[in-house]
């Protein structure tokens, strides 16, 4: 195969975002992607990610994230090479009466190269908007089993690429987290670093929606943020529409929710977390890991994307649910011992549950649907939950409308998990709803 890696070539903006398709019971699938290259009909070969990041792609259950952006020779690109180095798997072990637990064990990949003939080329051209790859890995797909139903590390990895442009829905990055680098408060912008080192210009504006009630004038170099948005037509750089502060010290970790400390009726005094975003890396936690958090009476409780002070209501320590995802954020010293975790910020945040819809359940009059939930969420939330649909809830995959679910359709909401206050009952606020195929 030809290079024509060539720092005299005219160049244009090139992004990849990533997400992937749930599995059931794995919790991580964490992977060395140590190339994407964009192929022209010529063979020439170009880089579309910089170094060799490790991804952890079970993190992005139906949600999309940015994997890179760089500027690449302009050129007609139709096919695509992926090659992978190596992976872990996690899964959750649950037993009845006691806190779930995560076994890893590391991949076996039947191919460590995947090649994609894209539908529709990637168009590289100088001073027009950045393009990019939607990189959908489907781990139900890539992650085999043996005849009982049981992980038997075998991966066939199995990617969905499409070509995106910068407003295209598959180029919208959902959930970015990353340090401050710096702050210019009179220009608006703010530099970050994300997981794998690159930093990044994000752009808010009057319209940013920012969480807490807090602003631009909030950051510091200590800040870590959760970003959401588009990137820039103009300047490859990242609009954001939402931003949240996760930590204001300097640390945080994201993840599912596996248990609750609560005595009945009172709130809880600690939850054990599967950390699978951190930072930074040079605490005492690890990724991987379920981390205990303790509670002290005195953490900030809020849901990301949610600005009503109602949410207090809603999130909060007597709230508190196996299978949330979140994030906290505190001083890096609180986290030195994984079992003692202190934190001053506890954060709502989106997620991807899977599962079938209810016979009979869907209710347009009342914009619900019910559904069991299966996969990781699944063996922490075993009942049956309402789904509830609002105008910002976007259907995809096939879906158009409330109307068009149907009964035993395997689905995918991705959405906040919450405890009805009134009923007590688990309910999902829905933000994507997707079909399963």
């Amino acid at each position: 195969m030809n290079s024509t890696i060539n720092s005299n070539k005219v160049t244009g903006a090139s992004f990849v975002v990533g997400t992937d398709a749930p599995a059931a019971n794995v919790v991580s699938f964490a992977v060395q992607v140590q190339s994407v290259n964009a192929i022209d009909a010529s063979g020439n070969s170009v880089p579309l990610v910089s170094g060799s990041p490790t991804v952890d792609f079970a993190r992005y259950n139906g949600l999309q994230t940015l994997l890179d952006m760089n500027d690449v020779p302009v050129g007609t690109y139709d096919k695509i090479s992926i090659t992978l180095g190596p992976a872990t798997i996690g899964y959750l072990s649950t037993q009845t009466g006691s806190a779930p637990t995560i076994q890893t064990e590391t991949a076996t990949l039947t191919s460590s190269t995947v090649n994609v003939t894209l539908a529709t080329p990637l168009v590289v051209a100088q001073s027009a908007a950045p393009v990019g790859l939607h990189m959908d890995f489907d781990l139900r797909k890539s992650i085999q089993v043996d005849s009982n139903g049981q992980i038997n590390g075998q991966v066939t990895p199995t990617f969905d690429v499409n070509a995106v442009g910068p407003s295209d829905p598959g180029a919208y990055v959902d959930e970015f987290d990353a340090a401050v680098v710096s702050v210019n408060a009179n220009n608006q912008t703010f530099v970050i670093q994300g997981p794998h080192g690159r930093q990044f210009t994000v752009n808010v504006n009057g319209q940013t929606e920012w969480d807490n009630s807090e602003s631009i004038s909030s950051l510091s170099t200590s800040s870590i943020v959760q970003v959401s948005g588009t990137l820039d037509r103009t300047d490859a750089t990242l609009d954001a529409d939402e931003v949240a502060i996760v930590s204001q010290n300097g640390f945080y970790a994201a993840g599912p929710i596996t248990y609750v400390q609560q005595a009945s009726g009172q709130a809880a005094s600690s939850f054990d977390m599967y950390v699978r975003g951190l930072l930074p890396t040079t605490t005492g936690l690890s990724l991987g890991e379920i981390a205990q958090v303790d509670l002290s009476g005195q953490e900030k409780f809020f849901i990301y994307r949610m600005h009503n002070p109602l949410t207090q209501f809603l999130f909060n320590p007597s709230n508190l649910l196996a299978g949330q995802n979140i994030a906290v954020g505190g001083p890096a010293s609180g986290a030195a011992n994984a079992q003692a975790v202190s934190v001053n910020r506890v954060v709502l945040r989106h997620w991807g549950y899977n599962g079938t819809v209810v016979s009979g359940s869907v209710n347009i009059s009342n914009s619900t649907f019910q559904m069991q939930v299966g996969g990781v969420a699944g063996a922490l939330i075993p009942q049956t939950v309402t789904v509830y649909i609002a105008s910002p809830t976007v259907f995809r995959n096939g879906l158009s409308s409330l109307s068009s679910v149907t009964s035993g359709m395997n689905v995918r909401v991705v959405g906040l998990l919450v405890k009805d206050p009134i009923s007590g009952q688990t309910v999902l606020l829905a933000h994507y709803v997707d079909e399963l195929s």
